[in-house]
């Protein structure tokens, strides 16, 4: 309050704006890239003194770090091995090979990129670079080569254009024919990133590739027989610092390849029976990365990548336009989001949180997580329970020795019952390091054995003590005017700070309630217990549950030494049912129940969360 006009009182205002980043590229044919070339004849002469054909390719970007332009030859629709840079006859299928040869016996063509001066379009010639391997005609590349860069500049409104143009040398022995390439052009940002590479394919076999030369983690191939017509995918073992796993892919140019097919990670696929089994033609699968836009702990944020993010649904098709990455404040783990069919924002990965004290005794960084007026104070979870979720007590194991009614006491390590147990999670699953992260099976993952450590995708597995951050164990009848327990209406959990557990049980409580119920009739089924037979479409909801962009996994849960991986996964809702169980979702290959059957609280299941404005 300004006492007087001598006091020297001062407000300060703050506003920041974030612009995301937005780039494009596009092509004007100026000229076809068709010639009828003599034998014997160099395209380069003077008699192509223009090379063949022109193609303006115009570049704006307002990445602040630059960008970059590369190149990879390209034939058909696919790549082919070493032969995919090579011009292929039309007729018997003979090859021209990439080279810059003007003589002799062997045939070849080459690019060249040159800066283009057009007073109609806003560029800045000056930061444009084209590398001196084409500034002239050169090979056409078979891995994806930086051919041109564009330097930062204080105005990021101006771009670049440049035209591409190709000669050939046909000798004198070659046959007549139509011979047809491609050049495929990508715009990288920022610019020191280089694209991933096609992989070659293995007869009978799916195999996944990580896609980024900074991911971590292993996997191998799945065999699949040549009369099969189906197959379930493999959870991904690969993680990337910065970047959220949204699901597969079959191009490993997803993000600016308009025919790429998306998966989940653990998607049910139909083919042709032998589609994958011929020579060079099984299946290769890459990684499909989203960098994060910030904080999951960042309400402002959450709420603008939510509201840009397309509605994902059974009958939407496929694109990274419904999916994005945020960061967990309080251990640096990137998750992909994804707006479902419900119009909900949930993260598409399970929870990967180990124990921490990092901050969260303020609860700055987690929903209700860390203090909790009813049970204690707990600045983070226990020690992780590598070996089991035992019925028993174990050393290190958090308890509430007290009543609903007393103040809470926390002991550790003494006999207590079941029903008391206190937050556990378990990392049977989450490895951290690529050292301590097992190879991808390569058949089915139930076969694994109950020693064997999951996959990275799995993520951790937590009692719901552990899940509802220490809050909410008791039951109690007495429900909020909207129909919700306490334990419900509290909305505290291990979730990050503005999301949550899914509500269980109950369907009808809004289209915007988050609840796994409201999901599931969203995605095509009942909002209870269903399969394919018994839903009004006939949609297989375990399918539906798994496909892209909703991603959720055969993860299994834990108790005692036994985790089912693969075959079936159980998921936290936030909903009690008594003083010994609550309710979860689940999923196996006969269809799901979606938060209708309730399970023991001190079994370790995974987590989804979504957001808390659901």
């Amino acid at each position: 309050m300004k006492v007087n006009a001598d006091d020297n009182d001062t407000t300060v205002s703050t506003a920041s704006v974030t612009v995301q980043a937005s780039c494009s590229m596009t092509a004007t044919i100026e000229t076809a890239h068709t010639a009828n070339i003599p034998n014997g004849i160099y395209s380069g002469t003077s008699l192509y003194p223009n090379g063949i054909g022109k193609t303006n390719i115009a570049t704006f970007c307002n990445d602040n770090g630059g960008y970059a332009i590369y190149a990879i030859g390209y034939t058909g629709d696919k790549y082919e091995g070493e032969d995919h840079t090579k011009l292929i006859g039309a007729t018997n299928g003979q090859k021209i090979a990439t080279g810059t040869a003007t003589s002799g016996n062997i045939s070849n063509w080459a690019m060249k990129l040159t800066k283009v001066t057009d007073s109609t379009v806003s560029y800045n010639p000056e930061n444009l670079t084209i590398t001196n391997d084409y500034d002239d005609y050169n090979v056409i590349p078979n891995t994806y080569t930086k051919v041109a860069n564009y330097a930062s500049t204080t105005d990021q409104t101006l771009g670049s254009v440049l035209s591409t143009t190709y000669a050939a040398y046909i000798s004198p022995t070659e046959v007549a024919d139509t011979y047809t390439g491609k050049v495929k052009y990508t715009l990288v940002h920022p610019n020191t990133e280089v694209p991933s590479q096609p992989q070659t394919t293995q007869a009978n076999k799916i195999c996944y590739y990580a896609n980024a030369s900074s991911a971590v983690g292993t996997m191998g191939c799945q065999s699949i027989s040549a009369s099969a017509t189906s197959a379930t995918l493999l959870a991904s073992n690969f993680s990337r610092a910065g970047y959220g796993f949204a699901g597969w892919s079959d191009a490993f140019d997803y993000a600016t390849n308009p025919n790429a097919n998306f998966y989940g990670p653990q998607e049910y696929i139909t083919f042709t029976a032998g589609q994958y089994s011929g020579t060079d033609e099984g299946l290769s699968l890459y990684a499909v990365w989203v960098k994060s836009e910030g904080s999951l702990q960042d309400s402002s944020k959450v709420s603008s990548v939510c509201g840009h993010l397309t509605q994902s649904g059974p009958s939407v098709t496929r694109t990274l336009n419904s999916v994005s990455a945020l960061t967990d404040q309080r251990d640096n783990e990137t998750y992909a989001i994804a707006k479902l069919a419900d119009g909900n924002c949930w993260m598409i990965e399970n929870l990967r949180l180990e124990s921490t004290n990092s901050d969260n005794s303020t609860g700055a960084l987690a929903q209700g997580y860390g203090t909790s007026t009813t049970y204690g104070n707990f600045s983070g979870l226990a020690s992780a329970e590598n070996a089991n979720f035992s019925d028993s007590a174990t050393a290190n194991s958090l308890y509430y020795s007290g009543t609903q009614s007393d103040t809470a006491s926390v002991d550790i390590g003494t006999t207590n019952y079941p029903g008391y147990r206190m937050p556990r999670y378990n990392n049977y699953n989450h490895q951290t390091t690529s050292a301590n992260r097992p190879q991808n099976p390569t058949a089915n993952d139930a076969t694994n054995s109950t020693t064997s450590a999951g996959m990275y995708s799995y993520g951790n597995y937590y009692t719901w003590a552990a899940a509802m951050a220490n809050t909410g164990y008791y039951n109690t009848t007495t429900a909020d005017a909207n129909g919700y327990t306490p334990s419900e209406a509290a909305n505290t959990s291990i979730c990050p700070k503005g999301w949550k557990l899914p509500y269980g049980r109950r369907t009808g409580k809004g289209a915007t309630s988050g609840g796994f119920s409201n999901l599931d009739i969203a995605l095509g089924g009942t909002g209870a217990s269903s399969s394919s037979s018994t839903t009004p479409t006939g949609v297989d909801m375990s399918k539906a549950w798994r496909a892209f962009p909703n991603n959720f996994l055969y993860s299994g849960y834990f108790s005692g030494s036994s985790a089912s991986r693969g075959s079936y996964g159980n998921y936290w809702s936030s909903t009690t049912n008594n003083f010994y169980y609550s309710y979860y979702l689940h999923l196996d290959s006969s269809g799901v129940t979606p938060g209708t059957n309730s399970s023991l609280k001190y079994y370790g299941d995974s987590i989804r969360c979504v957001a808390s404005s659901s």
